[in-house]
């Protein structure tokens, strides 16, 4: 197995950025979803609320961030390191955690609703609840620094999708962090629990993601369907959501730092002796 490619979301819920390499924080891969809008109640806005996101390209560069979108000016800015000080929070049902305000009016402009861009200043704040250990922390992803996608499972949706007479959808549709080739289908069923070697750094991988509306986005045109929700509804629904993909964990403290590179091998560690696919 080996990693076929490597993608990045400055900005929480924007297109993404593909890479050759990164580097990988504790808290997810550098420059990842560091960065989100939220609304007036400083709640996120994501996907789900305005698929509008997915025409914003964010860019990091050092110590800031250049914005774009079709029909907006661009707009460069710093990482408000002494920026307003705001609690914010990733989902209305979940904990406050702090930021600090970057601009107003752009992001208003773009979605057309009040909303602010807020900067996650300091990321060792937000805790992982569960399958975690006290130390584990991350940026402001949904729950989980990193995502990782199997090219064969995709595959075999593609394979369910024509069957029923639907286009095939390609692996951008699941926001992954990490895609992987030379696995069978479904393999990372059973890498829950278990650690990923990758380039130079282990992963544990945390649980399977429940899948939401965001996979039915074209992430190239904004356009909504009902795939590839539909069918996973009917061939990989279990107790805990409609399933595709894996969180995962780094296996990193605050202080270091890890890179990947798009052919570095994977290999899974189980019972104890890491065995390579």
């Amino acid at each position: 197995m080996r990693i076929s490619s490597l993608h990045t979301y400055p900005v929480k819920g924007c297109h993404r950025l593909d890479h050759d390499e990164a580097a990988v924080e504790p808290w997810g891969l550098a420059t990842d979803r560091r960065w989100m809008i939220v609304d007036a109640d400083g709640v996120g806005i994501t996907q789900r609320e305005s698929a509008t996101l997915t025409q914003l390209t964010a860019r990091p560069r050092p110590g800031g961030l250049h914005l774009s979108a079709p029909g907006m000016p661009g707009l460069d800015l710093a990482e408000p390191a002494d920026g307003p000080k705001t609690q914010v929070r990733i989902f209305r049902n979940k904990p406050h955690i702090p930021a600090r305000i970057a601009d107003t009016a752009w992001v208003t402009a773009f979605l057309g609703r009040d909303a602010s861009l807020v900067w996650q200043a300091d990321p060792t704040t937000r805790t992982i609840p569960d399958f975690a250990r006290p130390g584990d922390r991350v940026n402001l992803a949904d729950g989980y620094p990193v995502l990782l996608a199997n090219t064969a499972s995709l595959d075999a949706v593609n394979d369910w999708l024509t069957e029923s007479g639907d286009d095939p959808v390609p692996i951008h549709r699941f926001r992954p962090n990490i895609v992987i080739d030379g696995a069978p289908a479904w393999a990372e069923d059973d890498w829950i629990g278990h650690r990923l070697h990758l380039g130079d750094v282990t992963f544990r991988v945390a649980k399977p993601c429940d899948r939401c509306r965001v996979t039915t986005i074209d992430q190239e045109t904004g356009e909504t369907g009902r795939q590839p929700l539909h069918v996973l509804g009917r061939h990989r629904r279990f107790s805990n959501g409609l399933l595709f993909a894996v969180n995962l964990i780094p296996d990193l403290t605050a202080g270091q730092t890890g890179h990947l590179h798009v052919g570095d091998q994977v290999t899974v560690q189980s019972d104890g002796v890491l065995g390579e696919s």
